[in-house]
Parts: C-alpha cells; structure tokens; sequence
C-alpha cells in the first residue's frame, strides 16, 4: 500500500513506487527535456565538470517561456532537492518535473517522454536535449543531439535558440 511519503529519491517510503509529484508543466507551453551527462557536461567528464555547460542552455532559453523536465538517468541516483540545486536561479524556477520509471525498451528516453506528455497533458511543442540518438526513432524532430564527448555546444544553442524564440 502507498504510503503517500516519499524518500528523497521519489519513491514511496513503504513500496519503493516512483511517485512523480512534481508534475506541473504547462501542457500547452513549449517544454524541454533535458538529459545531464553528454549535454550539461561531457559524458565520461570529471566531476569538477559536471554541469559545465550550463551556461549555454542559460544562452539558449534566455528571455523565454520553456518548461524544463529532467529525462537524465541522475533522477534515479540523485534526490530532488540535489537535482534542483545544479540549476542557476535563471532556470530553477522553470524546472518543473522529471520523467518517470525507467523504460527498458528500444527507444528507451523517447517512451519515458511520450509517457510523461500523455500523464501530464502536455501537449505543447517540445524539444529533448540528449546525446543517444539511438533512443528515440530515427529522424525524431524533436531531439537536439549533443555530442557526448564535447557535451551541449554553440551550435546547440543555435538549434534550440530559435524553436525557444518561435511563437
């Protein structure tokens, strides 16, 4: 039975259920979901790098109305609080939920994406910032591929840049 508590990392204190409480993007608002290793930093960086590109997602949603969902593996090993405090004040306050359960299937994040659009109704236009092609179909409009050696670079912000301006 569901307690209704939840531990730091989101699961329920007597079950281990993934709880996703925070689910409050604007459903038909521009969302981004955003991947951490391979984009906010490379994907076997140090840890002294980690989120060392921040600020070029800060660049690229400047001055815009993008809701951020966190669909980086870091949901599952990191509490929310933890999550929350990587974030500069410009974008924190626009984080507004993570993707749930794990998917173990092909297309793995894409799954995970579509499953958390179709809970929460978000039907806006979205965009996911990732460096695994191979876990969203082929050709998918929708994805922003970083490098994962590199992690997010100017010419990602140049890509997101303009859909976060678009009306």
């Amino acid at each position: 039975k569901l307690s209704g508590k939840t531990n730091h990392f989101g699961r329920d204190v007597n079950t281990g259920a993934y709880i996703d409480y925070w689910a409050t993007a604007m459903p038909d608002g521009k969302c981004l979901f955003l991947d951490f290793d391979g984009v906010l930093h490379p994907s076997f960086g140090r840890p002294g790098d980690f989120f060392g590109r921040m600020p070029l997602l800060e660049a690229a949603l400047r001055e815009v109305e993008v809701d951020i969902v966190i669909s980086s593996s870091w949901r599952f090993h990191h509490a929310w609080a933890d999550l929350l405090q990587r974030f500069p004040p410009s974008l924190k306050g626009r984080v507004r939920g993570r993707t749930g359960e794990p998917v173990t299937d092909s297309l793995a994040r894409w799954h995970e994406i579509r499953q958390y659009r179709e809970r929460h109704g978000v039907i806006g236009d979205w965009r996911a910032l990732d460096d695994s092609a191979f876990e969203f179909p082929k050709g998918c409009a929708e994805l922003v591929l970083c490098d994962a050696k590199t992690g997010m670079t100017e010419r990602d912000v140049q890509v997101l840049r303009p859909w976060a301006l678009a009306n």
